[in-house]
């Protein structure tokens, strides 16, 4: 009787052996498996053998992709990692990594980790295709430009079995997961936006090319661009709204709401209206505006407004008090401690 192993796409682990019976079971719960038994010449999708036909013959979603071949797998310029993200208003991501895997995070993104998981600290982005000290180098004016640290903090799983590290959201807000080789292999994100992602994705610059857009746009002349096929984690403020752009349409944005959007999207701005409504309307004298084809995210709540808020209802600032509202006035904060001196 065969006996047959089993790994998932992406991962060392290896399962088995299992008996026919045991492995008709284990391919109907994970049908992207890849699948080996002697006498086949290497690793093949479970999909792809006849012993399992039977189990992709009702259950499955009708749109599912076609399993990556091995030899696909070795083109992989990321780690493949799992995740889970917690909580909705402050959201974190937990990154499940196998031993040898890195993701790459923001300097103080970090939450948790587990002991078998080592940091380190790279200078430019630490993706695998920076090469030498001129590229290096190159990778840390770009991380500049937009904002970043010269300084990437790399987390990689130095034990065995399964070790997890999670990433904090800054300020209130979403976290938004994307594969890249879904998009592409390309994003452009809004300054500051990248959280934490996979070891083998890059962060570039994208420059807006129209010096209105750069200058009335929101997000000025400088934005990321994350290239790779691996998973990135962007922050969001407030809640998160996906749009799927048709060629030709577009949509009129606030120019702080604009988060991410696909390379092909393109990023204008225009008069928000006559005068009366640039002077009086309280959206500001443009708006932002996204022409398809290629899918965008929009934020609810724009970091730049929250602090603004923040930074009016400061009485240190010569903003109004606008306190929590205690019977004895200025006096009962004095007691809680709430004022400064």
């Amino acid at each position: 009787m065969s006996q047959w192993y089993f790994i998932q796409p992406g991962q060392s682990e290896r399962l088995g052996p299992f008996d026919a019976d045991q492995a008709f079971a284990y391919v109907r719960q994970h049908p992207a498996a890849l699948c080996w038994r002697q006498g086949l010449s290497g690793w093949q999708p479970a999909r792809a053998m006849p012993e399992f036909a039977e189990a992709f013959e009702s259950g499955l979603p009708q749109d599912m992709p076609p399993i990556p071949l091995p030899e696909q797998l070795a083109r992989m310029q990321s780690d493949d990692i799992d995740y889970r993200i917690v909580g909705n208003d402050m959201p974190f991501v937990e990154v499940e990594l196998d031993p040898g895997e890195s993701a790459v995070a923001e300097a103080g993104a970090m939450m948790y980790k587990d002991a078998a998981i080592e940091m380190g600290t790279v200078f430019g982005d630490g993706s695998r295709q920076e090469g030498g000290l001129m590229n290096k180098l190159l990778s840390a004016g770009r991380r500049i430009v937009t904002g970043e640290s010269l300084f990437t903090t790399v987390f990689t799983h130095q034990g065995r079995g399964k070790a997890r590290v999670a990433f904090a959201a800054p300020y209130p807000g979403t976290v938004l997961p994307l594969r890249l080789a879904e998009h592409g292999g390309c994003i452009i994100c809004q300054k500051d936006s990248f959280l934490a992602g996979a070891r083998g994705v890059r962060l570039g610059v994208f420059l807006q090319k129209r010096i209105l857009t750069g200058l009335f746009g929101g997000e000025g002349f400088i934005m990321q661009k994350i290239e790779g096929d691996g998973w990135v984690f962007v922050h969001a403020g407030g809640t998160l709204v996906e749009r799927d752009l048709a060629a030709g349409e577009r949509i009129d944005v606030d120019t702080g709401c604009v988060v991410a959007f696909h390379p092909g999207v393109s990023m204008d701005v225009r008069a928000a209206g006559g005068i009366k409504s640039m002077l009086f309307a309280g959206e500001g004298m443009f708006l932002a505006t996204l022409t398809g084809p290629g899918k965008v995210w929009l934020q609810s709540l724009p970091f730049s407004r929250m602090a603004g808020r923040m930074l009016a209802a400061a009485p240190q600032t010569g903003g109004k008090d606008v306190g929590e509202g205690s019977v004895l006035g200025g006096l009962g904060r004095l007691l809680d401690g709430d004022n400064g001196f």
